[in-house]
């Protein structure tokens, strides 16, 4: 079970009466049930309700409601039966190989990755899906399972909700089977070959996640949202300007949300087709107007018996949601509504994207994501480290980790990660230093030093700028990685580096002599 020490370590809010669970619940009001409604005012637009009862759904008269019930805010109020914690399975996609995150997936699987000092990107679907209610999670992964399986087993304990509730995060690794011989081919064929396992829960729908992706959400309004819809799929949806919608899927929608048309990065006239007025979704006049595309974020709700039709019936062999089957399903005339999500979001699936994330969390004077929201903190593996020590440092618009040692240098705009050990003299700048999985002793020290190596951390007299160092790295002393040239791409992996969009990634359990320039 994970600890209750250092920022991120389970714990129940104050308000939770002693004997609450450490998985933070949402308490159900006594009062009417309240649907989930943006601030916006109410229009008369029909979207059919469901009365649930056990495993069977029945539809009752319409109410009179806004489709402005499909978008997130944070005033909305949940009111869901059956509870999420019984109703619903997290299933999070741990992705493919992760080669645009390369050199940084070398070692590991990119849900693995670590984020902001202490965490690691699993933690971000995980924490979402337990500050949600929902307890019953899968990651499903093909690629370095070992440091994410080591990772789930120590931050989140079996038996997480405790026995009424059965909560679990595992690690589902692609297998082979006589039935089907073949590794992952895709994010639905990835839930396709999982099948047989997830139809044996009780549950009323998935919620099909990414495990690359930072941002905070809440899904109990999402679920609510697909439930009141009678949806067989919601899609969150991000509002988009039209200078980044040419990258993304987008979607068209009707006048009650429900999705009617999708388009993989569309140019021209392609792009202009597809704007939609996002009032529809919760957005205000002036917001719709900047904002008039939505694009797919890549997570979904989906009701179990949809899912089990659409992947071994409908669909048996698309190996994507959101390019095969979440349109196949609405060609044959599923209801798959969106669901408006207006807030940072970040896919991370670059290494320009993940510094990117990373330094954004020292933005002044309000991070774009920020670790220190009470109502909905994320956790990760408590690691019972000591308090970071700074003897003589400068330290400006940065954030430091746990358990360092930091000692007369200067660090401006920078992540300083766990355990990092930073020599007198260095100057770090605009960089994420991913720390160290252990501390080494005096003796190794001394050991390393006889036979002219380099202890874990930054040497003395050593200037970093623009770039990323991976765990375990060792820089010597007066080495300069600067990218004084500007390269915008190099791949020196026998040296020890790669230069991707301009910036330097040292390699985990890399060895940068002392005196190197990069």
């Amino acid at each position: 079970m994970a600890s209750k020490a250092a920022l991120g370590a389970f714990r129940s809010p104050a308000t939770s009466s002693s004997n609450a669970s450490f998985v933070s619940r949402i308490r159900l009001s006594t009062a009417p049930r309240i649907l989930s409604f943006s601030a916006s005012s109410l229009s008369g637009d029909h979207v059919v309700s469901r009365t649930i009862t056990g495993s069977r759904q029945k539809e009752r008269t319409p109410l009179i409601v806004s489709p402005k019930a499909v978008s997130d805010s944070k005033n909305s109020q949940t009111c869901l039966e059956p509870d999420v914690s019984r109703s619903v399975l997290g299933i999070i996609l741990g992705g493919g190989a992760g080669t645009r995150l390369y050199p940084l997936t070398k070692k590991r699987a990119k849900p693995a990755v670590p984020l902001g000092g202490n965490y690691r990107l699993i933690d971000i679907p995980v924490s979402n899906c337990l500050n949600s209610n929902v307890s019953k999670i899968y990651v499903l992964t093909q690629f370095n399972s070992a440091s994410l399986n080591r990772h789930i087993s120590r931050a989140y304990a079996s038996n997480m909700g405790g026995y009424k509730n059965e909560g679990f995060v595992e690690v589902l690794a692609a297998q082979q089977s006589p039935e089907n011989p073949n590794w992952f081919q895709g994010t639905a064929d990835a839930v396709r070959q999982y099948l047989w396992l997830f139809e044996e829960h009780d549950v009323l729908e998935f919620l099909v996640l990414a495990g690359d992706h930072l941002y905070r959400m809440n899904y109990e309004s999402f679920i609510q949202a697909h439930r009141e819809t009678a949806a067989d799929i919601t899609v969150a949806a991000l509002p988009m300007d039209e200078k980044r919608a040419a990258s993304f899927g987008l979607m068209k929608i009707d006048d009650e949300g429900r999705i009617i048309e999708f388009a993989e990065k569309p140019k021209g006239d392609q792009l202009k087709a597809l704007q939609v007025d996002t009032t529809i979704l919760g957005l205000d006049d002036e917001r719709a107007k900047e904002m008039p595309y939505i694009a797919s974020m890549g997570i979904y709700v989906v009701s179990k018996n949809a899912m089990l039709d659409l992947l071994s019936k409908k669909f048996p062999g698309a190996n994507d949601f959101g390019s095969e089957v979440i349109p196949g399903a609405t060609s044959i005339g599923m209801r798959v509504q969106a669901y408006l999500y207006d807030g940072y979001w970040e896919d991370i699936g670059t290494i320009e994207a993940f510094y990117n994330a990373n330094l954004g969390i020292t933005k002044k004077p309000v991070p774009d994501f920020s670790f220190y929201d009470r109502s909905s903190p994320i956790y990760t593996q408590p690691r019972y480290l000591p308090p970071s020590k700074m003897l003589n440092a400068d330290v400006t618009d940065s954030v430091v980790g746990e358990g360092c040692v930091i000692k007369n240098c200067r660090i401006h705009h920078s992540v300083v990660g766990l355990r990092s050990c930073i020599s007198e003299g260095a100057i770090i700048e605009d960089t994420l230093l991913m720390g160290a999985d252990y501390y080494e002793t005096e003796a190794d020290r001394k050991f390393l030093a006889a036979k002219g190596s380099v202890p874990i951390g930054i040497g003395k007299n050593s200037h970093i700028k623009r770039a990323i160092i991976d765990k375990n790295a060792r820089i010597g002393d007066d080495v300069k990685i600067i990218n004084n040239d500007n390269v915008q791409e190099a791949a020196k992996e026998t040296d020890g580096y790669f230069i991707k969009s301009g910036i330097v990634t040292i390699v985990k359990d890399a060895l940068i002599p002392s005196g190197t320039v990069v």
